[in-house]
């Protein structure tokens, strides 16, 4: 059985550990709940650590003249409590690989979060992020940093499981501080990275060439950043279909003309989105066992984060597979 780096990730307290919400409530999170036996999570709730009660009365961000996090009812201003919280937390965190936040949050929401044009005034202006969750963008961007609402669609659901157990698995290799781990690595997720970015994968095998030959840290650190950009966005249907093609190629001499039809077929479903990617893969790791191709065997594409985290299920909103 494959075996995986266990990453560690800041969520919100609020997504099944605490009844930390304003009122009171604890939400139920169907994709947090499956990555509790997986994942070493970290439950911050920021409005309570900067001593809001439970329940509390709501919180808004107003942006009369500059941006603020205010409470209505009290008229109390709040960012600079949470602004410094926000920094200090951030300061002491050991390496995580991800933040799953709670969206449309004042404090957590990544995107959505709506901006009032005064504490008296409850007309929306815009949308902006949560104060708490800017910070996290401005340092951690690189990071897989997600809002649990978002996880619901399959394409980023996939994504953001694919990026987290790659950037932990990096982490628990870059302790090594060896060359030969690094390029290990590199070659055990070479399809994986081939389907994110075909030219940043170039650039990431010239890395751990080291031609140069720079010092372990300077490599490490310019590989992590070349990572980072890699795994910015989701991978794209086309980039892989040219990936299932690579693999494929190397049992041409062993499949029959029938058997290459079918594959190509079988291709040709999953870009008119009738099949998922799952069934591609699925042809090509029963070739990999059955031409015992080790070199196959190895490659995180195939698997890249732990099955009883796979569920097909999607909101409907977006592609329904990767």
């Amino acid at each position: 059985m494959q075996s995986y780096a266990k990453p560690r990730v800041v969520v919100s307290r609020c997504l099944e550990f605490a009844e930390v919400r304003y009122n009171g409530a604890v939400i139920p999170d169907k994709a947090v709940e499956r990555m509790k036996a997986h994942v070493e999570f970290i439950p911050v709730c920021p409005e309570v650590e900067i001593g809001l009660g439970v329940p509390r009365d709501v919180i808004r961000l107003v942006d009369d003249e500059e941006k603020r996090l205010v409470q209505p009812k009290t008229g109390e201003d709040l960012t600079g409590k949470m602004t410094g919280f926000s920094k200090t937390f951030l300061d002491h965190l050991d390496d995580v690989d991800g933040f799953l936040l709670k969206n449309r949050s004042p404090t957590c929401g990544m995107h959505d979060v709506k901006v009032y044009q005064s504490a008296e005034n409850s007309q929306v202006i815009g949308k902006t992020s949560g104060l708490f969750a800017a910070e996290v963008l401005k340092r951690h961007s690189g990071l897989a940093v997600e809002e649990e609402g978002r996880l619901k669609n399959f394409t980023l659901r996939h994504h953001f499981l694919t990026k987290l157990f790659t950037l932990a698995s990096f982490r628990e290799m870059k302790k090594e501080r060896k060359m030969k781990e690094l390029q290990q690595f590199h070659a055990r997720h070479k399809y994986l990275f081939m389907a994110y970015h075909p030219g940043l994968l170039k650039k990431m095998g010239q890395t751990t060439a080291n031609h140069d030959h720079r010092g372990i840290g300077e490599v490490l650190e310019t590989y992590e950043n070349l990572l980072h950009e890699l795994m910015q966005e989701p991978a794209k249907t086309s980039a892989h279909i040219n990936v299932c093609q690579h693999i494929a190629g190397y049992f041409k001499k062993q499949l029959t003309s029938g058997e290459k039809q079918s594959f190509a077929d079988l291709l040709h479903q999953y870009k008119e989105e009738k099949i998922p990617l799952s069934a591609v893969l699925s042809v090509l790791s029963s070739w990999t066992a059955r031409f015992q191709s080790g070199y196959l065997k190895q490659q995180s594409y195939f698997q890249p984060y732990p099955v009883d985290l796979v569920e097909i299920s999607d909101s409907g909103k977006g592609r329904a597979y990767s």
